[in-house]
């Protein structure tokens, strides 16, 4: 069989100038490609000996532009490489029954740990076949360094390229250890005077807003701690520090466990419900679809719970 013999440039040469001609910076496709800007401008200058007069870019002491045949250029390889990359994907995303499939998600860090890591046992129970490898960061999807199968964030948000999948919603609540309260009754929202309140620096004026919601604006704690992430204040409130304004979704099991009490349950602030995307991409990947469907499920499980607790305490 013949195969006629593609004639290709450098292709480290055309990532380059892809890169700097979609960000408009060689400073800034440097960065996103992890080489120097020195790299970049020497693969460029590489392409451009390579394919000869016209030049790509019209380069000044600040910034560099595109010239018409970089444009042109532009507008055929972008796609290119697109469709690499999808392909790309789709290879991985395919799995052999005899194989493991490799699901890599990231999550928010507090909710990878008080509401998806108690789960996974379940997930791996339900679907051996399927390995799920969990990163987490609260960076926004569109600024994280490399592309996740599943990225669970607040919601709903629009991303483009990414689709959304609803899993559990959530208010916000006081929360304190039942030893705590043994200790120091709290019978009506006065009653808080005499507590150390635990705050978070991500969110500094929850219990501000809670106890304008609750008609005590200017009440005073006893004491105050503050921590800079949600699952310390929580872990913090377990130990009988003080109480935090609990996330439901996040606490959820530690109220049913009787870890934490709500002793204010009918007093809530609203938040953002959490949401599973899902890359446009990998919308073939049914490891990702069966991921989040059963994400949804153990979210509608939980609500479910919650919602029975709430009327056995309100009975």
């Amino acid at each position: 069989m013949n195969h006629q013999h593609r004639h290709l440039p450098p292709l480290n040469a055309v990532r380059a100038f892809e890169a700097a001609a979609r960000l408009g910076s060689f400073k800034n496709a440097a960065a996103e490609l992890n080489v120097t800007h020195g790299a970049i401008s020497q693969h460029i200058r590489l392409l451009e000996q390579w394919l000869g007069t016209p030049a790509l870019f019209r380069r000044s002491v600040r910034r560099v532009a595109l010239t018409p045949a970089g444009a042109a250029l532009l507008a055929e390889v972008g796609p290119a490489l697109d469709r690499i990359a999808d392909a790309v994907q789709q290879h991985r995303a395919k799995r052999s029954d005899t194989t493991e499939a490799v699901l890599h998600v990231n999550a928010l860090a507090t909710f990878s740990m008080r509401w998806l890591l108690p789960r996974m046992s379940r997930f791996r129970d339900e679907h051996p076949e399927i390995e799920v490898r969990l990163t987490t960061s609260n960076d926004p999807i569109d600024a994280l360094p490399e592309t996740y199968d599943v990225v669970i964030r607040g919601g709903p948000d629009t991303y483009h390229g990414f689709s959304s999948r609803f899993v559990v919603s959530e208010r916000r609540l006081p929360v304190c250890s039942p030893t705590l309260l043994r200790q120091l009754p709290l019978d009506e929202v006065q009653d808080l005077s005499r507590h150390t309140l635990l705050n978070v620096t991500s969110m500094p004026r929850l219990w501000r807003d809670w106890l304008a919601a609750a008609g005590e604006p200017g009440l005073r704690p006893a004491g105050a701690l503050t921590f800079d992430h949600f699952y310390l204040t929580i872990q913090a409130a377990i130990d009988g520090l003080g109480i935090a304004m609990g996330p439901t979704a996040l606490v959820s099991d530690d109220l049913a466990a009787t870890r934490l009490i709500a002793p204010f349950p009918e007093i809530s602030l609203p938040a953002r419900p959490y949401f599973a995307y899902m890359p446009a991409a990998n919308s073939n990947n049914s490891h990702s679809v069966v991921f989040c469907n059963w994400l949804a499920d153990q979210g509608e499980r939980s609500e479910r719970r919650d919602a029975s607790n709430s009327c056995e305490v309100t009975d």
